[in-house]
């Protein structure tokens, strides 16, 4: 680890088994960033035509936010800059070695024409215990949200005065040393780089259907399951591509040791909705130290007590699902992230079975804590949790 890391791994299970709170809102002050990029935009034609149809991550806006470290000098002075391809030696030791991690957040532009970022600051949190498991240097939590609202005051001509769209921004860090030792690198990258984001249901919201893999598993206890890491998604890639093989959207990964309790849908954290109407509650796979804890997880789990749904985490089997969907004790199953907040599940299908979650449409619980969370984000509610961050 890094001189300045945490001496010691505690990992969210275990944080939340305590009872602490992962993402407490907190009131953080911004680092400075310079500006050091060159004026050099894209014509308000070619940005209009753009976002249009900006779909997901196909296109990029005009700046970027970079910060170096090195073992020597630690972080350096973050600086806003042209998008623009960066050199890297084919020695650097991220390429051979996986020191690579990332977030995902977005930006929206409320009715008022207010800018805001979603919930930074569990971002920047989290983003920080993933350095801390991946032996990388930490960013502070001032510089990462310096870097995103610099971004979004930059290019804010690329936010979209429509709810249904936002700007994604994507931090990223990476080693940069050069040299084929097996060790923490003496030197990283940090980058910000922002896409518009379209709506991701522009024809209305669709459940999925999901495989139940028992040939491949995410992550195994004392692993990085919990970090976002880059590793992590190309181990996934080989089983998405067997659910589609199935039939199948999305994979819906199992523990590693068992293989029957469910953990999470691709990239996303699942949630269960046991029983209807005012006797809803939520389910949602406990924290073990191999799934990712969503932001959006814990706010569709905070925001589900404030409107009286009660929500805990559990342990649910696969023979828990099959046989809650059967008696229709589970009437939903929804998966939750930064990209599509809310996704009903529609079908489950395994190399032993296939059945339906309830009716195979959205369910009014999902749909209820959709709408009520994109309304906070969007602007078109009152934020009662502190996780609308303005940009001025």
């Amino acid at each position: 680890m890094t001189a300045d890391a945490t001496p010691w791994y505690r990992t969210a299970a275990e944080m939340s088994k305590a009872g602490i709170d992962l993402y407490p809102v907190t009131e953080r002050v911004a680092a400075k960033v310079a500006d050091r990029s060159s004026g050099r935009l894209r014509g308000a034609a070619e940005r209009a035509r753009i976002l249009a149809d900006p779909g997901f991550g196909r296109y990029f806006t005009d700046h970027m936010v970079r910060a170096d470290w090195t073992a020597d000098g630690g972080w350096g002075e973050p600086e806003l800059v042209d998008f623009d391809p960066i050199p890297l030696d084919p020695a650097s030791m991220f390429i051979h070695y996986g020191q690579s991690i990332f977030e995902g957040l977005k930006a929206y532009r409320h009715g008022s024409g207010e800018l805001m970022a979603f919930r930074p600051e569990a971002n920047a949190v989290r983003f920080h215990r993933s350095a801390t498991r991946l032996a990388m240097a930490e960013l502070p939590e001032d510089l990462f949200l310096g870097a995103v609202e610099a971004i979004v005051r930059a290019d804010a001509a690329w936010i979209a005065d429509d709810p249904e769209k936002s700007l994604y921004l994507r931090p990223f860090q990476f080693a940069t040393e050069v040299g084929l030792g097996v060790r923490p690198a003496g030197s990283y990258t940090f980058l910000l780089i922002a896409s518009p984001a379209g709506a991701y249901f522009p024809r209305g919201v669709k459940p999925v259907s999901v495989w139940l893999s028992t040939e491949f598993v995410r992550a195994a206890p004392g692993g990085t399951g919990e970090a976002k890491c880059s590793g992590n998604y190309a181990a996934s890639l080989i089983a998405q591509a067997h659910a589609a093989e199935q039939g199948c959207d999305q994979v819906v990964w199992l523990d590693a040791v068992e293989r029957r309790w469910v953990e999470e849908m691709g990239g996303m954290n699942l949630v269960f909705v046991y029983g209807s109407g005012a006797s809803a509650r939520l389910v949602t796979p406990e924290l073990t130290g191999t799934l990712l804890p969503g932001i959006t997880r814990d706010s569709l789990v905070k925001l589900a007590r404030h409107l009286g749904i009660p929500a805990e985490e559990g342990r649910i089997s696969i023979e828990d699902w099959q046989a809650g969907n059967a008696s229709g004790e589970i009437s939903e199953v929804f998966a939750c992230g930064t990209a599509a907040v809310v996704t009903p599940v529609g079908t489950v299908k395994s190399a032993d079975a296939e059945w339906m979650v309830g009716d195979g449409q959205p369910g009014p619980v999902t749909m209820r804590l959709r709408e009520a969370l994109l309304d906070i984000q969007t602007g078109r509610t009152e934020d009662p949790f502190g996780w609308v961050h303005r940009i001025a």
